[in-house]
Parts: structure tokens; sequence; C-alpha cells
């Protein structure tokens, strides 16, 4: 007579349970997106061009160029848009910034 405490199904040689591995579809999470912000350059009577210009190339990936169009247009309008960010890496240009005595501010992009 069989001992039902002995039946082996499901169980290997060193008693460990063979458990069927299901292989699961790999899920397709999109990567949240942080809200971005958009980094204002403002203009003020106190800095030259050249320094909110050389500013502008050195806390920022933007080119001369381009730096040299945001500083004309904060002159002209009294604000230019910079760069649109992420909350955190636009804190840390406005204090940067702000080390510099250049004035930006940091909003949320709301398009």
């Amino acid at each position: 007579m069989e001992d039902p405490r002995n039946d082996d199904a499901g169980l290997e040689q060193n008693g460990a349970a063979t458990a069927t591995k299901k292989k699961l579809a790999p899920t397709k999470h999109k990567p949240r997106q942080l809200p971005p912000y958009k980094l204002l350059l403002h203009n003020d009577d106190v800095n030259t061009f050249d320094h909110i210009i050389h500013s502008v190339i050195r806390l920022t990936p933007i080119p001369q160029v381009e730096a040299i169009v945001k500083a004309i247009e904060a002159h002209e309008t009294g604000v230019a848009l910079l760069l649109v960010t992420h909350r955190e890496r636009g804190e840390l240009y406005v204090e940067q910034f702000a080390s510099l005595n250049v004035t930006v501010t940091l909003e949320p992009d709301e398009a």
C-alpha cells in the first residue's frame, strides 16, 4: 500500500517543489514625463550684454549665436525664453544665474 504522504508528484529528488515558470509578456511602461518648466531671462539695467551672453553660454547648452539673440530679445521685450526643462533642473539654473547676478525665473510651461 502506498503512503499518500510520500507522493513525489511535483517534488524533485531534493524535496524542492517544481514550479512551472510562466513567461510573462513584457509590459511596456511609458516613462513618466516630468512636467515642463520655462526658464525665462529677464531684462535688467545692471548687467552688460557681454555678461549676460557669457552667463547663458556658461550655464546652459545654448550656443553663442542663440545666446546673443536671447539677450537682445530680453532687452527689447523685457523677457526671453531660454529653454524648457524639468522643475529641479530649472531651479538649479535659477540659483546658478542668481550667483552671477543675472535674473531668470522659472514657470510652468502650460503649452
